[in-house]
């Protein structure tokens, strides 16, 4: 039987994880510091993972999970496109890569409050917030540490 709620919030949350991996890797074409490519490099297939596991929580749910990403999140890599055209460079590459990591905290906060989650899918979330804790803060940490050299 499916858990509707818990499909919906697993699903949700698997778009935005796509988005991710997505933007990751194009972020990791568009840097030009090694460093900057590694880590956005790493931080797709790790996303990848967080993907697979949130689609098998679900399916377990009885759910047919998403497997393609948001619009809004292609328009998120073009506005990052223009910026570092018009001068941004890597920094404003590091800062649109957090600000995109800000929400996929926030979306992964929500679902982590919500009581109505059965356990199962709960574990799942939380082994794939493991992946989204450390991008954001590596991510927040490059772009102050940019800030601060700039």
């Amino acid at each position: 039987m499916s858990d509707m709620h818990s499909n919906s919030k697993l699903d949700d949350l698997i778009v935005t994880l796509i988005d991710s991996v997505k933007g990751f890797e194009h972020s990791a074409e568009k840097a030009e510091a090694a460093r900057y490519r590694s880590f956005f490099t790493e931080m797709a297939g790790e996303r990848r993972t967080a993907v697979a596991t949130l689609q098998a929580a679900s399916r377990a749910e009885g759910g047919k999970p998403a497997d393609c990403g948001s619009a809004a999140a292609t328009l998120h890599r073009r506005f990052e496109d223009l910026r570092a055209a018009l001068g941004g460079g890597d920094a404003a590459i590091v800062r649109e890569v957090e600000r995109g990591e800000d929400y996929l905290k926030e979306e992964f906060d929500r679902v982590l409050a919500d009581q109505r989650m059965p356990p199962a899918a709960m574990a799942a979330v939380r082994e794939a917030y493991a992946s989204v804790r450390r991008g954001h803060d590596k991510a927040n940490a490059l772009k102050h540490e940019l800030e601060s050299a700039g």
